[in-house]
């Protein structure tokens, strides 16, 4: 006899009372483990520099790990860092986030690397999300994605030595150097 796994749902996700980070992914339970310092690292300097230009222009939030995003019942991720537009702050509750971002990024590390650029920008994808930052620390990249009619196209990969710019948040620059400086 064939036995199926019952899927998990948010509320099952939400009920789980222990001090680990997980993910729901297609109403799988993924346990994330905590990031190293090189990861936190390059998670602060891009998520200080992306929240001041934010708050600056009064464009609405910048929010990091561990906060989560609720794409759909059976799917509830947290990604390294998010913005959400002013236009989509009626979806921020005091718990999490009640859909997709305007902006996503994940930062690649060995545990999750295959999970993120596959499994999780699908998911960004399906769900909605404008704009996909892939970081790479061993390349020291940044790759950027952009929501089109077909998915996800490349918009641009920007290495250390590059200044990149968002195409989602205009005037928006940061320095590649400052971002995997140790």
């Amino acid at each position: 006899m064939l036995k199926i796994k019952p899927k998990c749902t948010y509320n099952d996700y939400a009920a789980m009372d222990d001090d680990k980070r997980y993910e729901l992914i297609e109403g799988e339970l993924y346990m994330v483990p905590a990031p190293g310092f090189y990861h936190q690292t390059i998670s602060i300097n891009i998520s200080h520099p992306l929240k001041k230009f934010v708050k600056e222009n009064n464009l609405g939030a910048v929010l990091y790990a561990p906060f989560d995003v609720v794409l759909s019942e059976t799917d509830v991720v947290q990604p390294d860092i998010v913005f959400v537009s002013k236009k989509r702050m009626g979806l921020m509750t005091e718990k999490n986030l009640q859909g997709a971002p305007d902006l996503t990024i994940e930062i690649l590390s060995n545990s999750t690397k295959e999970r993120d650029k596959l499994v999780k920008k699908r998911l960004y994808m399906e769900h909605g999300v404008k704009e996909f930052w892939l970081v790479d620390p061993d390349k020291k990249a940044i790759e950027i994605m952009v929501l089109r009619e077909t998915g996800y196209e490349t918009e641009g990969v920007y290495f250390v030595d590059d200044e990149l710019t968002s195409p989602l948040l205009r005037g928006f620059r940061l320095d590649l150097k400052e971002v995997f400086l140790v």
